[in-house]
């Protein structure tokens, strides 16, 4: 069954995805979901999550609508014998066709918006035990994640533009920061130059002075920029997800904040100096454990959780104490090392054994320029005005 996607992957009239590799993508990951359905003993699964959507169509479906809602407005049934279906109201099924599923081969399947009937329709079509990637009554609840963790080329390339993207959409908004804005006008010009590219956010914690000091997730309460501001973000396009921090102090920062910075950075150094195909998420947590230690501050990832694998979630998985995830190849991570108001964060890439940073920010002052084993550890400092 052929999944053919006519058209290439274009933003601002650059070809990110080629057709041929957009269509690779696809059917690979169809293949990967069939055999997996045969190995699990499932007649087919019924997929709603807004991540698991876009990961099996390649970006090219959305059907979120509420933004903060965990499904959209059409789920996705792949059944064991290898047939494609989405399942979707009347009143959604002319732009669901025409802007989203046009160029796939999903058959739909319609009901009116009063009658639900997707539970129904799925069951009779798949004709024997199905799973759910949400929970309901009578399906076998499955985890997608193993089979999305590790990218191909085309979600790396659509990944790297996101990532810079939202670096970029970063530093302008850190630029137009002056003294006297408020948290909430730091969240409205950081949301509107990622809105204006085309890119969603998912996780807006802005704060200011103080508020940076006491609290690992500032969520923006109105407070007032005097000299030390925040943006604290993830972004969303394709499904794919990016995380960064980045800050601004007017005047001349504390020198004991600026140390922290540079201890901030050494943790994140050896984290993502740990972080190889193969090793565990407890390996990791101990990897940071210990660089805090070596830093003076032994016991401060005990604050807040140090980030782990991203991807299609903002956090797949975070290194615990006794995590038992394995780092894979070709897999995202985001790590968030802090101490006391100074952090650092950015989406990387291990691939090949090497980690590339998705959303570098080269205006801004940089920490740690280096390269160890061909992987760049740079970290992004603080920009002084």
């Amino acid at each position: 069954m052929s999944n053919r996607i006519a058209k290439s992957l274009m933003v601002g009239g650059t070809t990110l995805v080629t057709e041929a590799a957009w269509n690779q993508e696809l059917e690979a990951k169809h293949e990967r979901l069939v055999e997996w359905l045969n190995a699990e003993g499932l007649a087919g699964v019924l997929i709603r999550r807004n991540e698991n959507v876009a990961w099996l169509t390649g970006g090219a479906v959305e059907v979120r609508v509420l933004i903060p809602a965990e499904t959209g407005v059409a789920s996705l049934l792949v059944t064991a014998a290898g047939k494609r279906y989405y399942l979707t109201t009347e009143n959604e099924a002319a732009r669901l066709n025409d802007e989203e599923f046009g160029g796939l081969d999903f058959e739909p399947v319609l009901f009116p918006w009063f009658d639900d009937d997707t539970q129904a329709w799925a069951a009779k079509l798949a004709g024997g035990r199905l799973g759910s990637d949400t929970f309901r009554a009578g399906l076998t609840p499955v985890d997608l994640y193993p089979l999305r963790a590790s990218l191909s080329e085309s979600e790396i390339a659509r990944y790297r533009w996101l990532g810079a993207e939202t670096a970029a959409a970063t530093v302008q908004a850190l630029d137009r920061l002056e003294p006297g804005l408020s948290e909430f006008d730091l969240e409205a010009i950081t949301a509107q130059l990622l809105l204006g590219r085309g890119i969603l956010p998912s996780v807006a914690l802005y704060a200011v002075d103080e508020r940076i000091f006491k609290y690992k997730h500032a969520v923006a309460r109105g407070r007032r920029l005097q000299q030390y501001g925040m943006l604290n973000l993830c972004t969303r396009r394709w499904g794919l997800t990016i995380s960064i921090t980045r800050f601004v102090h007017f005047g001349a920062p504390p020198t004991d904040l600026v140390e922290r910075f540079k201890s901030a950075a050494r943790v994140n150094r050896q984290l993502l100096n740990a972080t190889r195909a193969g090793a565990s998420s407890a390996a990791l947590f101990k990897a940071g454990q210990a660089a805090y230690a070596q830093e003076g501050f032994a016991g401060e990832e005990r604050f807040h959780h140090q980030g782990g694998a991203t991807g299609y979630g903002e956090r797949e998985w975070v290194a615990t104490p006794n995590g038992a995830q394995v780092v894979l190849d070709r897999q995202a991570f985001a790590w968030n090392p802090s101490i006391r108001g100074g952090k650092i964060e950015d989406t990387v890439l291990l691939r090949d054994g090497v980690i590339e940073n998705l959303t570098p920010t080269p205006e801004l002052p940089i920490l740690f320029e280096e390269m160890v084993d061909g992987s760049d550890y740079a970290a992004a400092g603080l920009l002084v005005k």
